[in-house]
């Protein structure tokens, strides 16, 4: 039986015990049965409309520059996706190891105009949007996405890219030219605004040919502090500041070979921070794919805050949607010595 069915069983068993009302005759009631075959067809098509799916990483790291090593569990992430009507659909997506990650209304009206509704993954950069279940690197983002996009910024804290707002999207004609626009709050997941400001994220997206697209995003940003950072020091816990971003990059996709690159330039507060990185994959086998990526992250352009990171590895995909990855990544800080990092994670997906 699988996970839907189980759903499903549940629901009609609760629908059906409502459904039959069992009644004694001598305390003056009767007896009588509902409809519980029409409660099931219509439990029945609900489920059919539910799509789930779901993945779990876990792993081991080995670190250098602490001499630490630690197995871990990274994720266990479960969505659900309603298709409430050819046009109109619901998202709900958890992270059992975490907190809720997103739920958003979605409204198709045609392939050039739908609007979503919730709390989601924002729209800026090419890596942002994609699932860690996809990318390359155990890691997942690359440095100047992961501080750039609302993970590694103690200003902001880990929201892991994601925030509540309203999303216009499509793709206009035949002009291969796909485009965003969102209004965000600008500042976390599952909470309030911190301030009265709103974010504006806007992304276009161009497929050359086939095999090739660009992408330019840029966001015009209002953030409020919920913590110091030491490469940003003029903010303090509480403070509104400007949080503006833009990029620009390039993918090139085939089954030969595929390759990501893409630079990142912020500023937060009157502090500039900008960085840039290329991740490639290369198939060996049917199985078997090599991976190599570098990153650069320069935090402050007016400090010693930069940081290189060179990363190889093979990553072997065992089932459909399920992998082991082993990588290598040599970190050269500006600020502190030079260590490595040694990563093996399993992923099992459905």
């Amino acid at each position: 039986m699988n996970f839907k069915t189980f759903i499903s069983s549940l629901l009609i068993v609760g629908a059906s015990t409502t459904a039959v009302m069992a009644e004694d005759t001598d305390n003056g009631f009767t007896l009588f049965s509902g409809d519980t075959q029409k409660a099931a067809n219509v439990i029945e098509d609900l489920a059919s409309r539910i799509k789930i799916n779901g993945y779990v990483q876990g792993g081991y790291d080995y670190n250098t520059s602490d001499d630490s090593n630690t197995f871990n569990f990274k994720r266990a992430i479960l969505w659900a996706k309603a298709d409430i009507t050819d046009k109109w659909s619901f998202l709900y997506m958890h992270d059992f190891k975490a907190s809720t990650l997103e739920y958003y209304l979605t409204f198709n009206a045609c392939k050039a105009l739908n609007i979503r509704m919730g709390q989601f993954k924002n729209s800026l950069t090419m890596e942002n949007p994609m699932s860690p279940a996809k990318l390359e690197l155990v890691n997942c983002y690359s440095q100047p996405v992961m501080y750039l996009d609302g993970y590694t910024d103690p200003l902001l804290g880990n929201q892991g890219g994601r925030d509540i707002g309203l999303l216009v999207y499509g793709e206009i004609g035949k002009t291969r030219l796909k485009y965003e626009l969102a209004v965000m709050n600008g500042q976390s997941i599952n909470k309030n605004d911190g301030n009265p400001e709103k974010d504006f994220i806007a992304k276009l997206d161009y497929r050359i040919i086939n095999p090739l697209r660009i992408v330019v995003s840029g966001q015009l940003g209002h953030g409020h502090a919920i913590a110091t950072n030491d490469f940003n020091p003029g903010i303090a816990v509480g403070d509104n500041y400007k949080r503006h971003r833009v990029t620009a990059g390039a993918e090139y996709t085939s089954k030969c070979f595929s390759l990501r690159s893409e630079w990142l330039k912020g500023w937060t507060g009157d502090t500039q921070s900008q960085g840039v990185y290329a991740t490639a994959l290369k198939p060996i086998t049917k199985k078997i794919d090599a991976v190599a990526s570098f990153d650069w992250l320069d935090k402050n352009t007016k400090m010693n805050a930069r940081q290189s990171n060179y990363t190889v590895g093979l990553q072997y995909w065992f089932f459909n949607k399920c992998r082991i990855q082993a990588q290598y990544t040599r970190c050269c800080p500006s600020y502190s010595k030079d260590y490595n990092l040694f990563q093996i994670q399993t992923q099992v997906g459905f």
